[in-house]
């Protein structure tokens, strides 16, 4: 059964009430210790806005396995994979995707879905950061203004994308900033506080839908009802898996990491990923980027 529980938690649970929390680690299920188990080390937003749940099960059932889910940022999960503790990675920063595989972690990644980015922030926006015509823009009107700016601040892809914002806003606010506050806490956690303190702050779409109704004080400030109306192109936000390659870790279930990427990629998963969220949100959370 695809499992996840929280951070020093070693328990038998159930995915079915367990798909919201946010920072997890994989355990062993008692009277599975016949079935393979493969060790998944995601990026946050795929747990947080339910689509591990939506289709983890298929896999598990398909080849007669347990995923134990693992749900970090992305530095964090790539750094898990680099000890040899995780079989398979799904994450979104680029720079370090290729940087693992530089150092010798793993043979190629694998893009099989994207959204995009955007800011949030307070609805009545007070920096006046949306009439920009980039993301950079908003950032440098938040910054005018002094206004409150949530950052996860940790290591995360959204993390990381959020300095590349500020680096071509040519901006680099720090903890000394006193209007900025990394928080180094997950999109969820960081979205919820930004809500009750009416912060700016800069999220994947996916996890700003599923939450939507938990953010009264809060809207979309940049990056329009859905991709398409995103006028910034640099937040496009790609999604890949990375299976872990056994030469250089010995132990890791190469054989299922590979499956299971292959799976992602296969017509029926790029199929329920882009179908996934459009019933509830009239939109998906994901899209599937192979062709």
């Amino acid at each position: 059964m695809y499992q996840r529980t929280p951070r020093l938690l070693r328990a038998v649970v159930s995915w079915k009430w367990l798909w919201g929390l946010a920072v997890v680690q994989a355990v062993s299920l008692a009277g599975a210790a016949d079935k393979p188990v493969l060790r998944l080390a995601t990026t946050m937003s795929v747990v947080d806005s339910g689509l591990a749940a939506a289709i983890l099960p298929d896999f598990e059932r398909q080849n007669a396995c347990r995923v134990d889910v693992i749900a970090v940022g992305t530095g964090q999960a790539l750094s898990i994979a680099g000890r040899g503790d995780a079989d398979v990675v799904i994450v979104h920063a680029r720079k370090m995707e290729e940087d693992f595989i530089a150092a010798g972690h793993a043979k190629q990644r694998d893009e099989f879905m994207f959204n995009d980015f955007v800011l949030a922030g307070p609805a009545d926006d007070p920096a006046r950061a949306a009439g920009g015509k980039s993301a950079a823009d908003a950032f440098r009107a938040i910054a005018a203004a002094d206004a409150a700016f949530f950052s996860r601040g940790d290591r995360s892809g959204t993390h990381a994308k959020e300095l590349a914002v500020w680096s071509a806003a040519g901006l680099a606010p720090d903890r000394n900033t006193a209007w900025y506050h990394s928080l180094g806490l997950g999109t969820r956690e960081v979205l919820l506080a930004a809500n009750e303190k009416r912060a700016y702050t800069l999220t994947d779409r996916g996890t700003w839908l599923a939450l939507q109704a938990k953010l009264p004080e809060l809207r979309v400030i940049f990056g329009g009802d859905n991709p398409r109306a995103n006028k910034d192109p640099e937040l496009i936000n790609r999604y890949a898996v990375i299976a872990v390659d056994s030469t250089a870790h010995p132990g890791i279930n190469t054989a299922l990491a590979r499956r299971f990427a292959a799976w992602l990629q296969s017509p029926e998963i790029q199929r329920k990923i882009g179908q996934f969220g459009v019933s509830q949100f009239g939109q998906a959370l994901f899209y599937p980027s192979v062709r």
